[in-house]
């Protein structure tokens, strides 16, 4: 990890192929005996910190999307929710496949292998090129989706405008999530974190110039959101392709190496796949969820999004405490450290805890005030507002699953997560959720919150199972780690 330099930094010197020899600053990896619970919760935070922002600046891009089309009409807002609810899981799970760069550079830099980092990077270029023009060619073509869902004719026209402006900036999107895994693999948080928040400033302007039509733009509604996201996603990447090249310790050296090493792209894939579909599972979840109740109207649809928007703000803080979980692991088991790599997720796990409690009492406390930031019409804020209560109570299990996820991917552990994940919500959530929202069968439909329930017991599912698979993992990588030293 091309890390900040501490006085007890150790540093390895590597010889690549072409001859030159390369300095690479390696982490501190500390042991269970030297540091302090404390010393690793400041030093998820010292890493962590730089993450959350970025998140949520990301995340905020999101939630402007939905304020401004939420100012301009109600139509429009619920074609941006649902539009939302189209591409957001393609993003998620090509990010997920994407992800894998992290605990590979996290390994191979605990390591020390440099050539690995070169050659790892090269094969995420090509999934994410793939990815992008695939994104592309769905997204255009999407309108069969929401005529299955039979949307109504002036909500779908809408919600294809919008999909059709923000598909041409996923390519660009794609490669810079590449290039953001491999930073943070690095242990470098703090350049996402600026590009994030410069195209977070980037998205408030666009948006309300295309949306409302200013500066000689045509007023564009919803497709204006799109347009303005897809002008940032491209901003995004010119600034980290800057920023690699540009700044020493994130340039990558010329080696000559393939630019398709197959073993190297099939590890990639058997990591990155995994995940990719993990995500896709728990992000169409919430998709399927809107389109469910599409055909319920408008005013359904939109309370649902504001929920969504918020408490996937704030999911933001978990899910960042989990990358910086995942380098921590990835880089310790790498260095031959798998002690400190469990002691690290339990930390993280109990911070993780500790943050949800404050932000579930929050919204608890907060609901009506956080609804009557996206809209004014007095229906939907009381609609959202007792979703956002359902939705407080699965915090503290949506945080525990993350990040139980987060240090597993640190051990290279992602087939099993997959197979929890999908019997936690497709087998157990989105089934309950549907009998409770729509049927009759338990006690008479309660709509929207049916599914929000539903999503309570799915999560909380799902933290039991993936903790107790850390668990084992984590034990297992110990036993094992003592038993060579002894044979050795």
């Amino acid at each position: 990890m091309f890390c900040r330099l501490q006085s007890n930094l150790w540093h390895s010197t590597i010889k690549p192929t072409f001859g030159t020899t390369v300095h690479l600053p390696l982490p501190e990896i500390p042991t269970v005996q030297r540091h302090s619970f404390r010393h690793e919760i400041k030093q998820l935070l010292t890493l962590g910190s730089p993450i959350i922002v970025t998140q949520l600046a990301q995340a905020a891009m999101g939630f402007v999307d939905t304020l401004v089309a939420g100012q301009y009409s109600t139509l429009d807002l619920a074609a941006v929710a649902l539009g939302s609810s189209i591409w957001l899981p393609l993003f998620l799970t090509c990010t997920g496949l994407l992800m894998a760069t992290t605990p590979l550079v996290a390994h191979a830099t605990g390591a020390g292998q440099l050539q690995s980092i070169v050659t790892f990077f090269r094969q995420g270029l090509w999934i994410s090129l793939l990815c992008g023009i695939g994104c592309v060619a769905f997204l255009f073509s999407a309108d069969w989706i929401l005529n299955v869902m039979s949307v109504e004719q002036d909500l779908a026209a809408k919600t294809m405008e919008y999909l059709k402006a923000i598909a041409w900036g996923f390519p660009a999107l794609l490669l810079y999530q590449l290039l953001r895994s491999y930073f943070e693999g690095l242990g470098k948080t703090r350049p996402a974190m600026h590009i994030a928040l410069f195209a977070l400033l980037a998205n408030i302007p666009l948006n309300y110039i295309f949306v409302f039509g200013k500066l000689g733009f045509p007023e564009m509604g919803a497709a204006g959101c799109g347009w303005a996201s897809a002008a940032v996603m491209w901003m995004m990447l010119a600034l980290g392709w800057a920023v690699m090249h540009y700044k020493t310790q994130l340039h990558l050296p010329r080696f000559t190496l393939p630019w398709i090493d197959l073993r190297a792209f099939g590890q990639f894939l058997r990591l990155g796949i995994p995940m990719g579909i993990s995500i896709l599972i728990e992000s169409s979840m919430f998709s399927v969820i809107a389109l469910l109740l599409a055909p319920s109207g408008v005013l359904i649809v939109a309370s649902h999004q504001i929920t969504m928007t918020f408490t996937g703000l704030i999911f933001m803080i978990p899910l960042s405490l989990a990358i910086a979980c995942t380098i921590r692991v990835g880089q310790m088991n790498g260095a031959g450290n798998p002690s400190a790599a469990w002691f690290t997720a339990k930390a993280a796990m109990v911070l993780t805890s500790c943050i949800a409690l404050i932000t579930s009492i929050s919204i608890w406390l907060l609901a009506r005030p956080i609804a009557e930031l996206f809209t004014s019409e007095a229906a939907v804020i009381s609609m959202a507002s007792s979703l956002l209560l359902i939705a407080a109570l699965f915090e503290i299990s949506d945080a525990l699953q993350v990040t139980a996820a987060g240090a597993l991917r640190g051990y290279k552990d992602t087939s099993y997560p997959l197979l929890i994940v999908f019997i936690a919500y497709w087998v157990i959530g989105l089934p309950l959720g549907y009998i409770l929202g729509l049927t009759d069968l338990l006690i008479p439909a309660i709509g929207a919150a049916g599914f929000w329930y539903g999503l309570v017991i799915g999560l909380s599912v799902a933290a039991l199972l993936l903790i107790i698979r850390l668990k084992r993992v984590a034990h297992r990588a110990i036993h094992s780690d003592t038993t060579h030293y002894t044979h050795s």
